[in-house]
């Protein structure tokens, strides 16, 4: 399932797309890629990251600046340090979260593997997300990897995003179709 074209169809997958091909070409696919999910890691716990990232006031030389240092901090790669570096020079430093993502769909699809995003109310064990991780694989008939976020809005449940197949079993979209069922 090569679902590259998508991904490239995007502002953040034309960045991702062409990373992936100098990663490619200087054989560091998997260098980057672990740089890009401590990154999108960071993002995700981090306000103070998150909030550089994503500041319209910071100019193009303050945010070049700033990735200089994030570099620096998280001893990335010169290829990842070099993307940050682009997107800080073209303005365009909010779009890591989703290049990173799409990144990691490119690496996925090289190697042979799906990628599936679970959300679930709560935290999945260990086991869950194996016998999740074991299930999918055996539906798309290859490895996949399985990306898992906890979203407490959808009440309970799960929702599993691959590719562009959605499986939504959570409890707020069921009562939300029994709501709308309901109306007439």
């Amino acid at each position: 399932m090569d679902n590259s074209g998508g991904i490239r169809a995007s502002l953040a997958g034309r960045y991702a797309s062409a990373l992936f091909g100098l990663a490619r070409d200087e054989n560091q696919i998997d260098t980057v890629a672990a740089n890009l999910d401590s990154l999108n890691a960071a993002l995700g716990e981090s306000e103070e990251l998150r909030a550089i990232i994503a500041s319209p006031a910071l100019g193009r030389d303050d945010a070049v600046r700033a990735v200089k240092a994030i570099a620096d901090q998280f001893k990335l790669d010169r290829l990842t340090a070099n993307f940050l570096g682009v997107l800080a020079e073209n303005g365009r430093l909010d779009q890591l979260s989703a290049a990173a993502k799409a990144f990691a769909l490119l690496v996925a699809d090289h190697r042979g593997e799906a990628r599936a995003e679970v959300v679930s109310a709560h935290k999945l064990s260990k086991a869950q997300l194996d016998a999740l991780q074991k299930k999918l694989s055996a539906r798309v008939g290859r490895d996949v990897t399985v990306d898992a976020t906890v979203d407490p809005d959808i009440l309970g449940g799960i929702k599993v995003q691959m590719g562009s197949q959605l499986i939504d079993a959570s409890v707020r979209t069921k009562l939300n179709t029994l709501a709308q069922a309901m109306k007439g």
